[in-house]
């Protein structure tokens, strides 16, 4: 957060015009040029964005929506909102996204979509997923900015959304995007919000604010210093963590914006995650828990892998290289003690 930040948004308070309004549509046009879209329509959050991206792919009961388990809970319920059922797959050990193979598996008559999240900043290869022939919504709420064949996310699926929570890689407060085809957005635009409409179609009151586009557009103008930022943080892990036992994410270049610095372990996490607290480092599972544990099914042995075994390091713009140097330290004599 930066004073051009909040000075931006004491403009719109000083103006009076809080909610949706001009500062959303600019939001709006600059979104849809940063991802090479048509159009795009900024709503109140990243789940909200799923939801209204499914329902204008007209999803519904009877249908089914392809998503990974190793993944946050809103995808799972952004499908069940909609009447349909989810179909969990596993995750890929590469790149910790969807496995487009044991997708395919999954495939069936009843699949309307599949939602493919760029896990951690990583774009994922779209190629596989476009040879199941369902639209594809492409989930970049952790990779905007994130290249892939000479276009950036978001470019090449059905749909995409975006996520601008606080700990997103740029920030509203909340919010979210769908962006895509003007036509699709059309229909997002006309589900976002329920009051003074003729008919009684089911809307919702998932609306944007202009002061949260305002911080949006501000953060905006200078994301690729932030991206930049993050990218020379991972640079630094690389450094710091060569030789370490530990295995590092794919470098990848242009591909990756690092939303998240995952590494892999080979011991337990728990006692590993206790000593890096007592150093004052806040690592972390990058995902909470696979939703196919919550839900007391098996048959996913790639997620339950990774959950077990990968570590989120600390990675955001205001982290200094000293303390890239701190954590790596601190990771290194943890795994020295395993």
């Amino acid at each position: 957060m930066s004073e051009e930040d909040a000075q931006s948004v004491a403009r719109v308070v000083r103006g009076g015009h809080l909610a949706q309004g001009p500062e959303v549509e600019a939001f709006e046009r600059e979104m849809a040029s940063r991802l090479g879209v048509q159009a795009a329509a900024a709503v109140s959050s990243g789940s909200a964005a799923l939801e209204l991206a499914l329902r204008a792919l007209e999803v519904g009961p009877g249908d089914e929506v392809l998503i990974p388990t190793y993944v946050c809970d809103a995808l799972h319920h952004a499908v069940t909102r909609c009447g349909a059922t989810p179909v969990l797959a596993d995750a890929d050990p590469d790149t910790l996204s969807l496995s487009v193979a044991d997708a395919a598996r999954r495939v069936t008559r009843r699949t309307r979509c599949v939602i493919v999240p760029h896990a951690f900043g990583l774009a994922a290869d779209l190629d596989g997923f476009e040879r199941l022939d369902v639209p594809i919504v492409e989930d970049c709420a952790q990779a905007l900015g994130a290249v892939a064949g000479g276009r950036p996310v978001g470019a090449r699926g059905r749909l995409a959304v975006c996520s601008f929570y606080a700990t997103k890689l740029l920030t509203t407060g909340e919010g979210g995007l769908v962006a895509g085809p003007a036509e699709l957005v059309a229909r997002v635009r006309d589900a976002r919000e329920y009051d003074q409409r003729r008919d009684l179609t089911p809307r919702f009151n998932y609306k944007l604010t202009d002061m949260q586009a305002a911080l949006g557009r501000s953060q905006l103008a200078r994301y690729d210093a932030f991206v930049a930022r993050r990218r020379a943080i991972a640079a630094g892990y690389r450094r710091a963590l060569a030789g370490a036992r530990c295995r590092l994410p794919l470098d990848v270049g242009a591909r990756h914006v690092y939303h998240r610095f995952v590494v892999g372990l080979d011991g337990p996490l728990p006692p590993l995650l206790e000593r890096l607290v007592a150093r004052g480092v806040a690592a972390r599972r990058p995902v909470f828990r696979p939703i196919h544990q919550a839900l007391g099914l098996a048959g996913y042995p790639v997620a339950e892998r990774l959950w077990a075994e990968r570590l989120s390091l600390p990675c955001y713009p205001a982290l200094g290289d000293a303390e890239v140097d701190a954590v790596a330290a601190a990771l290194r004599e943890g795994l020295e003690r395993a």
